[in-house]
């Protein structure tokens, strides 16, 4: 089903207006329908290594095709890609999960906890300052170089607040979001291996989901301990 995906993406950006999308409202719906049970194959294999996601349903996971535009100089009404975010929690979800994005010639599968809140970023940083060596062992795994090319995104360019300019860890405490991810060529999404190649990446992520995971359980950290 996924080779139709592209081509009414790629319709969409051509002709990303509410008249456009009313009259093909029938594809829509089919296109969005065959993506909700790819998504939801995805989230049965998922949940063999991630048990607390078994209770979910792919309409947790998808995110809404309309964009918010309240703030936005760019008035397009719709979002030109589908994605889904498979955490505790669903796609509204602060923390750790597996993302899928498809979008003509920009498709991906990332995984991690992309800009966090402050709260969030404190436990992951603290997480890492003390088990900093473990973190640098998921990302320099060869398996795992194989399909990811380290933590991605923006950094401080000082040190935290907090945090000592000589630690050993100190280019991974600047992250402030941690994130890796894998391209998908249009090649890749239309493939009959398309969601084989997206479990097999995600699986991948497991080491480090399970890091950023036990930075933000507060029993693993000492936190809230008598």
């Amino acid at each position: 089903m996924s080779q139709q995906y592209l081509k009414f993406l790629q319709s969409l950006s051509e002709n990303n207006h509410k008249d456009w999308m009313d009259a093909n409202r029938d594809w829509y719906l089919e296109i969005r329908g065959n993506f909700l049970r790819d998504v939801e194959d995805l989230l049965k294999e998922i949940s063999h290594w991630e048990p607390s996601l078994s209770s979910m349903q792919a309409k947790d996971c998808v995110f809404r095709q309309n964009r918010d535009v309240r703030f936005s100089a760019n008035k397009d009404p719709y979002k030109t890609n589908f994605a889904a975010y498979f955490a505790v929690g669903g796609k509204k979800s602060n923390g750790p999960g597996y993302y899928l994005h498809i979008q003509p010639g920009q498709s991906f599968i990332a995984g991690g906890i992309w800009m966090p809140p402050a709260d969030i970023l404190k436990k992951i940083r603290q997480e890492i300052d003390f088990s900093g060596e473990d973190l640098k062992m998921i990302l320099s795994d060869p398996d795992f170089k194989k399909t990811f090319n380290g933590l991605e995104g923006d950094q401080l360019k000082t040190s935290p607040k907090g945090f000592d300019p000589e630690n050993p860890y100190i280019d991974l405490l600047r992250f402030k979001s941690f994130i890796v991810s894998t391209p998908l060529s249009d090649a890749d999404v239309i493939s009959v291996k398309f969601k084989q190649k997206g479990i097999d990446s995600f699986r991948k992520m497991k080491p480090f989901h399970d890091f950023l995971s036990r930075a933000l359980d507060e029993t693993e950290s000492g936190e809230g301990l008598l």
